[in-house]
């Protein structure tokens, strides 16, 4: 299972290099994705994506009061918690720039040029990653109405403009 994840984080990691050195990010095609790395990551995403865990209706009789291990549920929660702080702790993640608000309505920040380039390398590179192909401007077709309200308008744009999709 930790070789499978380690084999793909490498070649992730390759293909975003590559992406981010186009665009100029070398140094953050380098950094992208460290904490991956991190055991708050690493066990969530590795039994997520490569681990094979009984769901909780699968367990028969006897087994559901003496089975100690993880369960297809405990695995779905940490890999929850994995995901959630990896976009937390990573700027190429455009939920990294959504500010939630105590009192007034939740607002999208403006991402740095620098961070976009890393976000679209990212989108990039995990396409050829895993599908062997670059399919940005289709998966960004397919999701634009879903993520555009955590996007800031300049961050919008720019997308827009870097993937050629007219929206005027």
């Amino acid at each position: 299972m930790h070789l499978y994840y380690l084999k793909s984080q490498i070649r992730h990691k390759w293909f975003v290099f590559l992406e981010c050195c186009k665009l100029g990010i070398f140094w953050l095609g380098i950094i992208h994705d460290l904490s991956k790395f991190l055991p708050s990551e690493w066990l969530g995403y590795a039994r997520y994506f490569y681990g094979k865990y009984p769901a909780q209706n699968e367990l028969r009789g006897d087994w559901r009061y003496c089975y100690t291990g993880l369960t297809k549920e405990d695995v779905e929660k940490q890999f929850d918690e994995a995901w959630l702080h990896h976009q937390h702790y990573n700027k190429h993640h455009f939920q990294y720039w959504y500010l939630i608000q105590d009192d007034d309505p939740d607002k999208p920040i403006s991402i740095p040029l620098k961070y976009r380039k890393e976000m679209l390398a990212d989108w990039r590179g995990a396409g050829i990653a895993y599908t062997g192909k670059d399919n940005t401007d289709t998966w960004y077709i397919a999701h634009r109405d879903r993520i555009k309200i955590w996007l800031h308008s300049d961050t919008l744009d720019w997308l827009d403009h870097q993937l050629g999709i007219d929206n005027n």
